[in-house]
């Protein structure tokens, strides 16, 4: 059977739970004359029989074809045109049923079946207000309208509401007291209300008055995750595995819950046990494999993706997990076919193709590097990553050109990447063309004027040049309130201060940048260059030979240590 619109779905999911029967809307009558059946013409029987089929069938602009000829026949068929307006709306032709509902309304508008299709409508538009109208109408028409009391209880939450939202949902259950659907949307309710103990007093009672309510289940369990209750959360789902033991997924989660209770050991026993059970399960298995991978248990996991993947070889996620499993128990030259072996469709096709560019360059084949990316990126140009990524690559190589020429072709295809200017801005400052990189990273401004790395970049730069000193400052300080904490902006904001010959200010910001980068050469250096300024020659010199043993190839920190130390 074809999709029906949402307020066809509800009803029959409120209805099912409860006492009640929805009215099928081959019986719906005329508002008018609710005792007499409508009676058609041959022809307009045909033609609605067909609409049906047609409906049956997916084929909706059919369907309304023929509803519209039954109505050529009969056009003020209110049970018709009700058809029609409910195919447009399964069409997604919401002019169309808006229109012809809304006409129809004006002629009838006592007719709840209707009116109960605009509300849907109205709800799905999110035009909320509309389609509180119609519930409300149809209440005042039908007080014990269960479908229209839910749904207005739904708005209510939607728009949270939370007290009209509880009041409908109470209504409903004094109506009708063991409404499943209505105490289950209520206890979603409560639980956005932050009612925890009311909800998880009605998610009780559900599963003790149905059972088989799966969702029920489900939703206690996730009130206990949410309050990292583990145990209680494991509890729930073994009980609903005596009611339903086939349910392997249950076992899944009960695993979740003991890794998260860091119970790695007891997760490992129960997704076993599943497996043995089930050993075909993937979502079983797969959840073990990620279980050795977290345990470090790399050959352990490798196999558990490697079963996997034979099962179905165009898994790519199972490939990837199997490459970075091969990764890290140390098969580089294994996990590097795998990733090679990844669709360009895969949505993490760049990463795996850096990850495999990685594995090269940690072997020492830096070219073989850069023909993985140059290879992927004719694939699948799409992906910033793969430009940046390429363009360090040669940066590594020490060619410039290439470095630059990469991050070019890459603000090509992304204009707007602030990653882009802001590693273009790097390139020219390496090469000595200052102007050119403050443009860049005003460029990186332009797009994102809270990019605290760009900030920082021109504010250091200008510093450290000892031009524009105040504007430097500013744009320091603006780039520590958007990262406060961070030692590279602290150190450049030591170094504003240094060059405006504030020492005591240098030094403040200095140390609190060193207590985060303790091993940072720059910030190290720029602590002795503050010491040796004021004579403070023995601090000077711990700090430099700090430095030096940290970045031992700087020349420029090896002539002011050797300086300092033939002074003395």
């Amino acid at each position: 059977m074809q999709k029906k619109i949402i307020i066809l779905i509800i009803c029959g999911l409120l209805f099912s739970a409860t006492k009640g029967d929805c009215t099928s809307p081959l019986k719906v009558r005329p508002s008018s004359n609710p005792s007499v059946d409508e009676v058609y013409s041959k022809e307009a029987a045909y033609h609605y029989s067909m609409a049906v089929l047609s409906r049956l069938n997916n084929d909706l602009p059919g369907a309304i074809d023929q509803m519209k000829k039954a109505l050529a026949v009969h056009p003020d068929s209110l049970y018709l045109n009700t058809e029609l307006v409910s195919l447009y709306a399964e069409n997604r032709d919401v002019n169309n049923a808006l229109s012809l509902g809304e006409a129809m309304l004006a002629k009838n508008p006592g007719n709840i079946e209707l009116r109960s299709i605009m509300g849907g409508l109205y709800f799905n538009l999110r035009k909320y207000d509309k389609a509180i109208r119609e519930y409300q109408t149809i209440i005042e028409i039908d007080p014990k309208n269960l479908v229209a009391h839910l749904f207005l209880a739904t708005i209510y939450t939607q728009e949270k509401k939370y007290d009209l939202a509880r009041k409908a949902y109470q209504q409903i259950l004094k109506m009708d007291p063991g409404n499943i659907i209505g105490m289950y949307y209520y206890a979603k309710t409560l639980t956005q209300m932050n009612r925890p103990a009311e909800a998880e007093a009605l998610y009780k009672k559900m599963t003790m008055q149905k059972p088989e309510f799966e969702a029920a289940w489900l939703s206690l369990a996730a009130l206990y995750e949410s309050e990292n209750k583990h145990d209680a959360a494991i509890a729930v789902y073994r009980a609903y595995l005596e009611i339903n033991p086939a349910r392997i997924i249950f076992r899944v989660k009960i695993a979740q819950q003991l890794v998260k209770a860091k119970k790695q050991s007891l997760a490992e026993k129960e997704l076993k046990e599943a497996l043995q059970a089930d050993p075909a399960n993937r979502d079983v298995r797969t959840m073990l494999g990620l279980l050795y991978y977290e345990m470090k248990q790399f050959d352990a996991a490798s196999a558990q993706f490697l079963t996997l993947l034979q099962a179905s070889p165009g898994d790519e996620k199972i490939r990837y997990l199997l490459a970075n499993s091969l990764e890290q128990k140390g098969d580089l030259p294994a996990a590097l076919a795998e990733y090679q072996k990844i669709s360009p469709d895969f949505e993490l096709y760049a990463n795996a193709q850096v990850l495999a560019a990685m594995i090269c360059k940690k072997e020492g084949r830096i070219e073989d590097a850069i023909a993985v990316m140059t290879r992927a990126i004719e694939k699948k140009n799409d992906q910033a990553a793969l430009y940046l990524y390429l363009s360090s690559l040669y940066e590594e190589k020490k060619d410039m050109t290439a470095a630059e020429k990469t991050i070019q072709e890459g603000i090509g295809r992304f204009p707007r990447n602030t990653d882009m200017y802001y590693v273009l801005g790097t390139l020219q400052e390496k090469t000595n063309r200052f102007e050119e990189s403050i443009k860049s990273m005003q460029k990186v401004l332009d797009i994102d004027p809270q990019h605290a790395d760009a900030l920082n970049f021109i504010g250091y730069t200008y510093a450290d040049r000892g031009i524009h000193l105040d504007e430097a400052e500013q744009m320091i300080v603006q780039a520590l309130k958007i990262k406060p904490k961070n030692g590279y902006i602290l150190d450049s904001l030591g170094w504003v201060h240094f060059k405006k010959n504030q020492y005591d200010r240098a030094l403040t910001h200095l140390k609190e940048a060193l207590e985060l980068l303790p091993d940072d050469p720059n910030i190290n250096e720029h602590m002795g260059d503050v010491y040796l300024k004021i004579g403070r020659e023995q601090e000077a010199l711990k700090y430099y030979r700090k430095a030096a043993k940290i970045d031992p190839d700087n020349v420029k920190l090896k002539e002011k240590l050797e300086n300092l130390i033939n002074k003395k």
